[in-house]
C-alpha cells in the first residue's frame, strides 16, 4: 500500500501554483521529484489539498493541509537488449558509471529505437528500478539519463537507478557541481583559453548549434593545451555548463580548431597526412575522460578516469609521427655548450 505524505503549506513555501509548492515540500522532506512527475501525479488525483484535488496552476492559502499519494513511475517502454557490450567502471544500487564507446547512441529515439546505451544497460539487469524523466517528452525512452555524449563522442557517463538519485544527479548539473573533463584532437593550433558565451541552436541549421547569438543559455568551457602536433593540437576542455555540442561549438567557433574528424562543425584538413587520419578514425576526435561528484547517496566526493580508447590513441601516435621535431632551444644549446667545456 502506497504511503500518503501529509504537509501543512506555511507561509515560507511557495504557494503561487500547488505543483511548485508539491516539488517544496517533497525536496525539504528529502523525498525529491520532478515536476513534471509532481504535475501526473495531481492530473491522476493523487495530491489533495485540504481533501480536494485541484489543478496544478492552483495557488494555496497558507495553513492548508496537502497530501500526497506518490504514484509508481511510469515503466520505460526500451526494451532490454543484453548482446549490448558495456563497459562498467562503477555500480552501487544506487547508479552506475559506463565507459562509453564512440558509435553507441545513449537511448533510444528518432532513428535509434533499438540497440542503445539504455537498452544495453536494461538487458544486463539490476537496472530494472530505474524511472523515466518526464520532463523530456518521450522520457519513457529515457530511463535513468541525466546527461549525454553524442553518438560518436567515447567516455563516461553517469546514469541513476532509482528517482532520488536521478533527482539529486539533476540538482548537481543545474548547480555545475559535476567535474568534467574531456580531452580532443583538434585541427591547428590551439591556446590555452576560456571561452564564455550565449549558447542556441543555429537560425538555418536545425543540427547544429551557434555562440553567434544575441540570446540562448550561457555556455563556458575552458581549453589547456596538452601537446602539439604540428598541424593538430591535443587538448584538455573543461566544463563548467553543459551545454549541447558545446565543446565541438566553442573550438571551432571561437578557437577555429575544430575537433578533428567533425563533420558538422569542421571540414576535411586542408593537411593530406591530417585528412588521412581523421579518415581513418572515422568519427570526432573527443573523449570524456574525467567524471566527478559529490555521491547523492553516501556524501562522499568521488571521481572516475578513462584512457583514451584506441583510435583515439592510435590517432594520437599517428600525429607524433607526423610532427615535425622542434628547433633546438638556441639557449638550452648554449647553456649546454658551456657546461660541456
Amino acid at each position: 500500500m502506497i504511503e500518503v505524505r501529509s504537509y501543512e503549506a506555511l507561509a515560507l513555501h511557495p504557494r503561487d501554483r500547488l505543483d511548485k509548492l508539491v516539488v517544496r515540500l517533497l525536496r525539504d522532506a528529502g523525498e525529491p521529484a520532478s515536476r513534471a512527475t509532481v504535475q501526473r501525479w495531481i492530473d491522476h488525483g493523487c495530491v489533495l489539498v485540504d481533501g480536494a484535488p485541484l489543478r496544478a496552476s492552483a495557488s494555496v492559502p497558507v495553513g492548508s493541509r496537502v497530501e500526497v499519494r506518490p504514484e509508481a513511475p511510469e515503466p520505460t517502454t526500451a526494451l532490454p537488449d543484453a548482446s549490448i557490450e558495456l563497459r562498467v567502471v562503477h555500480e552501487d544500487a544506487h547508479l552506475i558509471i559506463v565507459d562509453k564507446p564512440a558509435g553507441l547512441v545513449v537511448h533510444p529515439g528518432r532513428g535509434h529505437a533499438a540497440g542503445t546505451l539504455v537498452n544495453g544497460l536494461l538487458g544486463r539487469g539490476g537496472f530494472e528500478r530505474a524511472a523515466a524523466d518526464e520532463r523530456d517528452p518521450a522520457g519513457h525512452l529515457r530511463p535513468g539519463i541525466v546527461h549525454r555524449l553524442d553518438k560518436d563522442t567515447s567516455g563516461l557517463i553517469v546514469v541513476a537507478k532509482d528517482g532520488p538519485t536521478r533527482e539529486a544527479l539533476k540538482a548537481l548539473f543545474a548547480r555545475h557541481a559535476i567535474d568534467r573533463e574531456y580531452v580532443a584532437l583538434v585541427v591547428g593550433a590551439a591556446e590555452d583559453a576560456t571561452w564564455s558565451t550565449l549558447h542556441s541552436r543555429h537560425p538555418t541549421d536545425r543540427l547544429r548549434f551557434t555562440t553567434n547569438a544575441t540570446t540562448g543559455k550561457r555556455a563556458v568551457t575552458h581549453v589547456r593545451v596538452l601537446e602539439r602536433l604540428g598541424a593538430a593540437t591535443l587538448v584538455a576542455c573543461t566544463l563548467e555548463t553543459g551545454r549541447t555540442h558545446q565543446i565541438r561549438v566553442h573550438l571551432a567557433e571561437r578557437g577555429k580548431t575544430p575537433v578533428l574528424g567533425d563533420s558538422l562543425y569542421g571540414r576535411p584538413p586542408r593537411d593530406a597526412d591530417l585528412r588521412a587520419v581523421a579518415v581513418e578514425l572515422g568519427r570526432q576526435a573527443l573523449h570524456a575522460r574525467t567524471l566527478g561528484f559529490v555521491h547523492p547517496a553516501t556524501g562522499e566526493a568521488v571521481r572516475w578516469e578513462a584512457p583514451m580508447p584506441p583510435d583515439m590513441v592510435q590517432a594520437l601516435e599517428r600525429l607524433r609521427a607526423l610532427a615535425p621535431i622542434p628547433a633546438p632551444d638556441p639557449r638550452r644549446t648554449r647553456g649546454a655548450t658551456r657546461s660541456s667545456t
